[in-house]
This record gives C-alpha cells, structure tokens and sequence, in this order.
C-alpha cells in the first residue's frame, strides 16, 4: 500500500507539474517575435492582409490569449497536439513517426553510457592511485567539456570523410534492400557516430559518480568486516559494493534523460538523423508552432515519466530508500 500511495501521489504532482509546463511552452511561443500567419503565408508564396486575416481566424490566432491558452489546453488533454501549418498533417502523427528513431539512438546512448561508464569507475576505485584511476579522470574531464556538436563534427570528419568506416548521415541506406539482417547492420553502422558522440558526454559523469561512491562504499565498516570474513575482490565489489554505490548513478541517469533528449537535438542536426531533434530544428526555422509544442510537450512527458521510473527503481534497488519512504 505505502508504494502504490507514492506512486499515485507522484503521478498527481507530475500532472500539475505538466500541466504547467504546458502552460509556461504556450506563453513562451506566444510572446515570440513574428506572426504565425506570416510565416503560414510565405510558405504559400505570400499572401494580402485579407488572406493573412482568413489564416488568423482559421486558425484560431485572432482570439484572445487566454482563449486560445484554454482550447489549446483542452486539445492535449484529448491527446490532440494540433495541426502542422509546415508539414500538413496532424503532430502527434509526425512526433509517432519520428519516434522510433530518437529512442532508438537515445536508449541506446544512455544504456551504453551507464554500462561503461559504471564499469570504468568501479575499475579505477580499485585502483585509486594508479594509471587507470587517472586515466578516467582524464576521460572524464575531457568528454565533460567537450560540446556534443563539436564532438560529432570531429567523428564525422575522421571516420566518415577521411577513414569513411562509417556513413556520413541519415539512418539507413536507401539502396540497401535485403533481409532483416542486412538492414539490421546497416542501421547499426549508421548508429555508431551518433551514439558514441551523445554518449560521451554522460559517460564521463557516469564514470567519475560511480568511482567517487565506490570508492566511498568500499572505505566502509561493512565492506572490512567482508575483507576479514575471507571474501574475495570479486565476491565484495559486485555482491556488496556495487549494489549500494549505484544509488546516486541511478539518480544522475533519470535527472540527466533530459540533458539526453536536448543533446539528441544536435546530435541528430549533425549527423542528419531522422528523429525528434531533427524535427524540432525544422519546425523552429520553419516557425511551426504547432510542432514545436508538441515537440516540446512530448519532451517534458518524458522527462518527468523518466524522474518517476528513476525514483520507482531507487525504491527497488535500495531497501533504505523503501524504508525512509
């Protein structure tokens, strides 16, 4: 009973919570300099101050803010993101299409990130003085600073245009047309400079937050009392240690999902992925402000589920967070 009260008692706070954003994204796009029905206009060839009028009330634009802000609220509580002036068609059918891909390479940055980085802090904590430890200080500090465009354009030009291992842009090749596997390798060839690029990043917080705590843990009473007991290295860092040094990780994973969908934004830019991120750069050149509150809806619905799963699995890993609960 007390874990399915937190949960609906969580669930109710992320509705108020989205509610605001909600209404925070629809002020923000509505104090923005320009006329939608502008921008609707040019992508028609232009258009007289009769037909720009036309556009406003076809639209809804020439009512009040308020009014628009409460039909505009009602519509995505029926699930209905809109209509795309740019893409002519509905939102959440282009953010459905668009999915796939950016969870694709999203999951499989952040999955990638937590498995190496997590084994490289657990091996320099055994080790705090030696080479490797200071390597992954170093690893860290470097994939820290670096920016994700600036990354990626460094891989894409290495490996893509000079070594040309791996493809220049885009997901998948168009004159590839064979079996499940050759499509499969293919994606993946695709994948690796994008994952690797918003991978990085997250990988050095990773790998110096589970070497700090794992070097905490194992200074621990518990932890000399297992030493005395005969235990072996092994036996101490992966039965004992590891479980209770990956709280924090944990944490940092589900407070830095949104650093991941943002990061997605340039990484899919540069690397033409056909994603969410690619979408959103569209829509804001093209000022499709439809798209880009959907957009922006679809992200802060995942980053708040994201917070929510992250404190659910903090509850499942670490009794004491069960028992303070």
């Amino acid at each position: 009973m007390a874990l399915l009260y937190a949960i609906a008692t969580r669930i109710m706070y992320a509705g108020i919570l989205l509610l605001a954003v909600i209404i925070l994204n629809f002020g923000m796009m509505h104090l923005a300099p320009g006329d939608v029905a502008d921008s609707i206009s040019q992508s028609m060839g232009g258009a007289d101050e009769e037909v720009l009028n036309e556009i406003r009330a076809t639209y809804g634009l020439d009512r009040p803010f308020i009014v628009q802000l409460g039909s505009y609220i009602g519509k995505v509580l029926r699930f209905d993101l809109g209509y795309s002036f740019f893409y002519t068609q509905p939102v959440s059918q282009l953010i459905l299409q668009k999915l796939p891909a950016t969870l694709l390479l999203v999951l499989t940055a952040q999955f990638l990130a937590l498995i190496v980085g997590v084994f490289l802090g657990v091996y320099s904590a055994q080790r705090p003085n030696g080479l490797s430890s200071h390597f992954v200080s170093f690893f860290a500090l470097f994939g820290y600073s670096a920016p994700v465009f600036w990354s990626g354009l460094l891989l894409l030009i290495g490996f893509s245009l000079h070594i040309q291992w791996f493809p220049v842009a885009g997901m998948r090749d168009v004159t590839i047309e064979g079996n499940f596997l050759e499509e499969a390798i293919d994606i993946i060839r695709h994948m690796v400079l994008p994952v690797i690029t918003l991978a990085s990043i997250f990988l050095a917080l990773y790998s110096r937050l589970s070497r700090a705590t794992m070097m905490e843990v194992l200074g621990s009473d518990y932890i000399r009392t297992a030493k005395s007991k005969g235990l072996t290295d092994r036996e101490i860092i992966y039965k004992h240690a590891l479980k209770n040094s990956l709280s924090p990780v944990i944490t940092l994973a589900g407070l830095q999902f949104s650093a991941v969908v943002s990061g997605a934004i340039l990484v899919e830019s540069v690397f033409s992925w056909p994603g969410l991120g690619t979408l959103a750069f569209e829509s804001i050149i093209a000022r499709d402000t439809p798209t880009i509150l959907g957009i922006l809806f679809f992200s802060a619905l995942v980053v708040i589920v994201g917070n929510l799963l992250t404190d659910l699995t903090l509850r499942l890993v670490d009794p004491r967070v069960r028992t303070n609960g």
